[in-house]
């Protein structure tokens, strides 16, 4: 019998789908949401985890621990494969990476991204971001692709090249993983459309698009992306900013009423909470068992 691989399924996802949209699911529930959404594959984001999890910024901060609790948590109740933003590798030496590709794929995920940036990360979309050279890159790219347990886990290679370095440097990098075994290229806050279809045409790998709010990549739609070729669409925080803000509405509303009522059509129902996540199933088997002792 044949072991599941996570890695397949996000390689099959992409035979599905083209361009495969990818949402961002800060946590197991929101995974479910996207899940009954139709979305094939997820996404944890690495600023995610920081600014949800942690409640601190994307600055390289947090650790492999804190990624793979939400990586495990997700796993163990959504099956959509998932793709997981894992920073520089989480350490400066060939071994981290290896501890964290080999730790992803036991949690579960399906694939994951590095990046180019040096230890003490930005946010792709800030300014002030400093690269490794790229020789360090590919470096991190092969040991990560030699650590690999499941042939099929996806490796993603990121670079920031292009705000620092400028178009040709990033292309001309990107090539240099793809060649180091990465299965697919992740150019950060790309500014023109035009700008995937060369990456596209010069790798011959898949290309993802990260579409995200308020940062330097205009929000291009899927027919749009399709267009320039590109593989995949990240939308990594959607949910995230959309929950922060409906959460800062509520907290505000009831602060400054003395109660809820103004804001409880904005809430999700308890009804539509045990539907989400299945309540009334465990609940039915709860019942089932505390009968059985009745009988005993």
């Amino acid at each position: 019998m044949s072991q599941y691989s996570a890695g397949a399924a996000f390689r099959k996802a992409m035979q599905e789908e083209s361009p495969l949209q990818v949402v961002g699911a800060i946590n197991a529930n929101h995974a479910l949401l996207a899940k009954r959404a139709g979305f094939k594959a997820i996404y944890l984001s690495g600023g995610g985890v920081a600014a949800g999890s942690l409640g601190l910024p994307d600055l390289g901060i947090s650790n492999l621990d804190d990624v793979l609790t939400d990586v495990r948590r997700i796993t163990d109740v959504c099956d959509l494969p998932l793709l997981v933003d894992v920073d520089t590798g989480f350490g400066s030496s060939a071994f981290n990476v290896a501890r964290t590709v080999k730790s992803m794929i036991k949690f579960g995920a399906a694939a994951m991204h590095i990046e180019d940036q040096v230890g003490a990360k930005r946010c792709g979309h800030r300014p002030g971001k400093e690269i490794v050279s790229k020789q360090e890159m590919v470096d991190r790219v092969k040991a990560a692709v030699d650590a690999r347990t499941d042939e099929n886990f996806v490796i993603m290679a990121r670079t920031d090249a292009l705000a620092v370095e400028g178009l040709e440097a990033a292309i001309d990098r990107a090539l240099a993983c793809v060649e180091a075994g990465a299965d697919m290229i992740f150019p950060e806050a790309i500014t023109q459309l035009d700008m995937y279809k060369q990456f596209a045409n010069a790798m011959k790998v898949p290309i993802l698009a990260n579409i995200t709010e308020f940062g330097s990549t205009p929000l291009y739609t899927v027919e749009e992306l399709a267009s320039a070729d590109v593989g995949l669409v990240l939308y990594p925080l959607s949910a995230f900013r959309a929950m922060n803000k409906a959460a800062e509405n509520v907290y505000t509303a009831i602060r400054r009423d003395g109660t809820q009522k103004n804001v409880v059509d904005t809430m999700q129902t308890r009804m539509e909470l045990y539907e989400r996540i299945n309540y009334h199933d465990f609940e039915q088997k709860l019942d089932a068992l505390f009968a059985q002792q009745k009988n005993k």
